[in-house]
């Protein structure tokens, strides 16, 4: 099926303007005139294209499932509530390192950092946050690097302007982890209905994050600040449920904020998502509820079962079998 493609004015009314923004970062760096400045896209000059790269990637406009399914895994849409996909199994890491920094198993860094040791990629991009907790994309080449992006952040990013910029070096084989809209924005890059300058042909493995919903930057940076020294924060973290609150790491001690107050700041985009585990990955990683210090695995490429599969090998990672209960849970969430 194929989909109109407008131009960045398009974007600007049908997205931007109408709240619907992930922020994401697919149409940053493509072009001098959107620019991301403090959780937000911004187009900064009128363009007159009247079809653009900037609205055919957009996780936001219109997407044609079947096409994004079919070149991602040569297969038809399923309409699973976890998408394609082969297995899911829980893991955990068995590097220390990485676990004294990274989120529930460490799954994800540990994946990533074999992967460059292993040189089935050279370079990972990935989501690190900088001062007054804004995050952005950045290039990670080695294990130091992907440790300074270890743990969750729960603000959206605009890590695929890292991407766009970055492939446009000399880099030949690279990574993106990602949550579910940035994803879908590879997958429509893959598709690319327009001219190949996007050098999506450089991605090489696409390791997707569970999200359920991503928070408006400068709300809740101004709502933290008020009681928190924002300078201070470490890990940031959701237990899960029955706990219903938001934790903020200090140096003294977590501090737990009631979700009732965070989720105010929840970006009005996530209400009309469609995807929790980023469908559109070679694997897919989030937590396991009620089980601490495991990371749900869903393997959907043989790429991403060849790497958890050499990941087991090097015994870097533990693998265990997904309980019914949760796996049960899992797709209702999802759905």
């Amino acid at each position: 099926m194929s989909m109109e493609i407008k131009g960045p004015l398009d974007l600007e009314k049908e997205v931007i303007k109408a709240d619907l923004c992930t922020l994401c970062g697919a149409c940053v760096g493509l072009c001098p005139y959107f620019r991301t400045y403090k959780g937000r896209v911004v187009l900064i000059d009128h363009c007159n294209l009247s079809r653009g790269r900037c609205y055919a990637f957009c996780p936001r406009t219109p997407s044609n499932l079947e096409g994004v399914n079919q070149i991602t895994f040569g297969t038809p849409y399923p309409g699973d509530a976890l998408g394609t996909h082969r297995e899911v199994v829980m893991a955990k890491s068995l590097d220390k390192a990485i676990l004294s920094k990274g989120q529930y198993g460490g799954v994800t860094s540990t994946l990533v950092a074999l992967a460059l040791k292993k040189k089935m990629i050279d370079a990972a991009v990935l989501t690190k946050r900088e001062k007054e907790l804004l995050s952005s994309g950045t290039l990670a080449r080695n294990k130091r690097e992907i440790l300074a992006c270890a743990g969750s952040n729960y603000v959206a990013s605009p890590t695929l302007e890292a991407f766009n910029k970055n492939a446009q070096d000399s880099w030949k084989n690279m990574a993106v982890v990602g949550i579910p809209c940035q994803v879908m924005a590879l997958g429509k890059m893959r598709i690319n209905p327009l001219e190949e300058k996007n050098h999506i042909e450089k991605l090489g493995l696409v390791i997707g994050l569970f999200c359920t919903w991503a928070l408006s930057y400068k709300e809740f940076f101004n709502f933290l600040k008020k009681d928190i020294p924002v300078e201070e924060i470490g890990k940031m973290d959701i237990p899960p449920p029955p706990a219903n609150v938001f934790q903020v790491g200090l140096p003294q001690g977590a501090k737990s904020i009631s979700l009732d107050h965070v989720r105010k700041f929840v970006r009005p985009t996530c209400t009309v998502c469609l995807d929790m585990t980023a469908e559109f990955s070679d694997l897919s990683i989030g937590a396991v509820e009620g089980i601490s210090g495991w990371n749900t695995v869903i393997l959907r490429t043989a790429k991403g079962q060849e790497l958890l599969e050499e990941a087991r090998r090097a015994r870097v990672i533990e693998v265990a079998e997904m309980p019914g209960a949760n796996l049960k849970h899992l797709k209702e969430a999802a759905l």
